[in-house]
């Protein structure tokens, strides 16, 4: 049964800190949250379990894990054999870049928003501090909005569809602040493209020397157990 509370949205959750933030400022916002998370067979399985604990602090009305094998596509570090990069954040698209992952994710945050009854996403994309994915843009996210209006029967009908970003506009730091400033443990959060075995965030690889990097322009104390410096 859709759930027309007028105040209801999804939130991709992947269990990082900038899911984290954007979840926690949708709560502030007076939202009610449906949590969703892409089991994709990702290398770093680990931020599941992130996601899980954020989900309860968020206190989620409901958190939906939902199974998505982009293993058999491949194409990316993150989920093929291939070597993460630790030689710092380039000007390239990183090979750790998941073919159309944004576009797929939201798709799924789509139609659960529909079939609920929301009419708001919520996604933690940032374009100022990140490796330069192209599906963390303000053009990508304009684009797939006005997909969302035209794809779908409520959009149709003038329930009009809104990818919220709150992160866009935001440097790690700031969003490290915001964390600090909405009450929220980063140290709940997942970062690390490549964990170590012992379960510790790598430090060396992109999403590794964001995080270390906001914390330390925010003057904030890094919760993160990284297993080396750069």
């Amino acid at each position: 049964m859709a759930d027309t509370h007028s105040k209801l949205a999804v939130l991709l959750l992947s269990g990082g800190l900038d899911s984290m933030v954007a979840g926690g400022l949708a709560r502030e916002q007076g939202y009610r949250i449906l949590a969703l998370t892409v089991d994709y067979n990702q290398r770093h399985r680990i931020e599941l379990e992130a996601a899980a604990q954020i989900a309860r602090e968020l206190e989620a009305a409901r958190h939906v894990m939902i199974p998505l094998d982009l293993a058999q596509f491949g194409g990316s570090a993150l989920t093929a054999d291939i070597e993460v990069p630790k030689t710092g954040v380039g000007d390239d698209i990183p090979i750790t870049y998941v073919p159309a992952r944004n576009t797929i994710f939201l798709s799924l945050c789509l139609g659960w928003a529909e079939a609920a009854g929301a009419r708001d996403l919520f996604i933690g994309v940032n374009a100022l501090d990140y490796s330069g994915y192209p599906d963390c843009r303000p053009a990508f996210v304009e684009a797939f909005e006005t997909m969302a209006n035209l794809a779908t029967k409520a959009g149709i009908e003038g329930e009009r569809f809104a990818v919220r970003t709150p992160l866009m506009e935001l440097s790690k730091a700031e969003i490290a602040k915001e964390a600090s400033r909405l009450g929220l443990d980063a140290g709940m959060s997942w970062s690390c493209y490549d964990p170590t075995p012992d379960a510790r965030h790598c430090g060396l690889c992109d999403s590794c020397r964001l995080r270390r990097k906001g914390f330390e322009e925010a003057g904030i104390a890094d919760p993160t157990d990284y297993a080396a410096a750069p």
